[in-house]
């Protein structure tokens, strides 16, 4: 086991997050600094870097540490998007939902095959509609897009105080029963969304209720997922002997469906 320096101090909480779960990731796997670098690429100076807390480490390089260390990369790869969004806020850089929307947005496009393949002249008139339609589709998409949502059917809670926090807010609530084996609460069937601190939606109004049910109160049943149900989240996770770090997966949810 390392012995690890003690984070950078002014550190935000979801960076530190990410960072301890790849120092134990390191652990677990036995792997020197050297080691780990022939195994993934990036240099031994840049994990240096990465582990003590001083640089965000790329996309690529999570992937390859949850390879390495046999962890489920979608669930590291959801705390590097939030570590990442902590790291650019305090930086003054762009949002990296606004980077995430672009990357988006220009996959569409080149998904849209027609706009590349060269038509007979006489075909012309329709191409020049089907590229019009396309700009107004990918325009909409990028309109959408641009809307915090960050999972399906989820969003990022608005702050309080901010015009979106002062409509009227939907209301949950807990109808739950048992259905084929497994529990549910009637607001979402889901077994394996994603959902960490700072999202909202019905998904997370689900949660909730399979929390209340399971003995681990995650306070009001209002959809939003905050500190109280991360706490709650980690209770069950360490009940059934998952790894603790209060996201919502599919192994928590198995736990919570029963």
């Amino acid at each position: 086991m390392s012995r690890w320096n003690e984070l950078p101090e002014g550190l935000d909480p979801r960076v530190r997050q990410l960072v301890v779960r790849l120092r134990r990731l390191k652990d677990h796997s036995g792997l020197s600094l050297r080691q780990l670098a022939a195994k993934t690429g990036y240099s031994s100076s840049s994990w240096e870097r990465y582990l003590g807390g001083r640089s965000l480490p790329p996309r690529e390089a999570v992937e390859a540490m949850a390879r390495i260390g046999g962890d489920d990369p979608t669930r590291l790869l959801v705390l590097h998007e939030v570590a990442a969004e902590a790291w650019g806020t305090r930086r003054g850089t762009a949002a990296p939902e606004t980077e995430v929307t672009v990357a988006r947005v220009r996959l569409l496009a080149r998904r849209l095959r027609v706009l590349r393949r060269p038509l007979p002249l006489r075909r012309r008139p329709v191409r020049i509609a089907v590229l019009a339609g396309t700009a107004t589709a990918v325009l909409a998409v990028f309109s959408a897009l641009m809307i915090v949502t960050v999972g399906d059917g989820e969003t990022r809670a608005a702050p309080h105080g901010s015009s979106s926090a002062s409509r009227s807010a939907p209301t949950y609530t807990c109808r739950v029963e048992r259905i084929d084996g497994h529990w549910y609460a009637g607001n979402s069937r889901t077994l394996d969304a994603i959902l960490t601190n700072g999202m909202a939606g019905p998904k997370v109004a689900e949660a909730q209720c399979l929390l209340r049910r399971a003995g681990a109160a995650p306070g009001d049943v209002d959809g939003i997922y905050g500190p109280l149900t991360e706490r709650a989240v980690e209770r069950v996770q360490q009940r059934a002997g998952l790894v603790v770090d209060g996201i919502m997966g599919p192994h928590t949810w198995e736990a919570l469906r029963g």
